[in-house]
């Protein structure tokens, strides 16, 4: 085992480098940089910005270094804990994130939750009994789930509670929390806040946890040693529960490595729709204004999300399958 973690954490080292060299090639592939768009903000607003002061403000941010002298600045700074200064925003990168990363990661794990105490049971019950009213509802559930996007559920939503309740779903908080201290009473206000952007952000997520339940445990439900088990007069709930489902959740644990770094940058268009404070909403905007050390900064922490819940995921995958042989072990 212990051969197989330092491996895994070689690997994961590696893909974090390449990772970070990839995420600063994208957030540069853009003509111009940021500077291009605050003259043309500028000049929408009647302030001319001279060439001259153009490139100081270029010299002033390394715009004009090297792409590589910029990504070995830029790599330096985030090892040491430093993510920059946020030219949109005006203030340090990490203040910028840290202003919405609790409101994020909150909506990001209760999506999570609602997935797994969702589709997990629905997929057992949806493979066990196969062919029944209740898988045909499930699978035409699931369908609607992964095809239809998660902004427009919001919008529908959004629309039939307030055409019929009054109710304006926007927002993680009402007004007169907003800016008090924290309180059971803003607590409980933010749960009940939450509980519309989980549904509609976990919808697709459980609609594919669904299909890959049902049809891994199908897949074992149909193997020898359920056969044999079921001769041997075991009990119907003690056979599906011991192992076809053990075995049925492999897959689902590897989905999860993926799943909190796709519901953060997967929130950003529902951020916009039920105006949510969230980070996916500021990696937009800065994407929008071409701030390199903000946008860089939420692009490389989702893909090192996904590189940590991968490690995890095997490692978890490791504990649980004693049928999985580590190689070295």
């Amino acid at each position: 085992m212990l051969s197989f973690i330092i491996r895994r954490t070689i690997y994961a080292i590696i893909a974090m480098w390449a990772v970070s060299v990839i995420s600063f090639v994208i957030i540069n592939l853009p003509a111009g940089d940021f500077v291009t768009t605050y003259i043309a903000t500028q000049a929408a607003t009647g302030n001319v910005i001279l060439a001259d002061e153009a490139e100081n403000l270029r010299d002033v941010y390394g715009l004009n270094d090297p792409i590589y002298v910029q990504y070995v600045k830029w790599i330096t700074r985030i090892v040491r804990g430093e993510l920059g200064f946020s030219f949109e925003f005006n203030a340090p990168v990490r203040q910028v994130i840290e202003q919405n990363l609790a409101n994020t990661l909150l909506l990001a794990l209760g999506s999570v939750v609602f997935i797994w105490i969702v589709g997990i049971p629905i997929g057992i019950y949806s493979a066990v009994k196969q062919y029944s009213p209740g898988d045909y509802v499930a699978t035409f559930l699931g369908f609607l789930g992964l095809g239809i996007p998660d902004f427009l559920i919001a919008l529908v939503v959004a629309y039939l509670v307030f055409d019929h309740f009054g109710i304006l779903l926007t927002g993680l908080y009402s007004a007169e929390y907003l800016t008090a201290p924290w309180s059971f009473g803003k607590a409980l206000d933010l749960a009940q806040h939450l509980v519309l952007p989980v549904i509609i952000l976990g919808t697709a997520g459980t609609a594919s946890l669904i299909r890959i339940m049902r049809a891994n445990l199908l897949d074992e439900l149909k193997k020898p040693y359920v056969t044999t088990a079921r001769a041997k007069g075991v009990t119907e709930w003690q056979l599906i529960m011991k192992y076809p489902v053990r075995y049925a959740l492999n897959p689902v644990l590897s989905l999860t490595a993926y799943i909190l770094p796709f519901l953060i940058s997967g929130s950003v268009v529902l951020s916009y729709v039920l105006d949510l404070p969230t980070v996916g909403r500021d990696f937009l905007r800065a994407l929008t204004a071409q701030d390199i050390y903000l946008s860089g900064a939420i692009i490389l922490g989702t893909g090192w999300l996904t590189i940590i819940g991968t490690f995890f995921s095997d490692l978890l995958l490791a504990w649980v399958d004693p049928r999985i042989r580590l190689e070295g072990d």
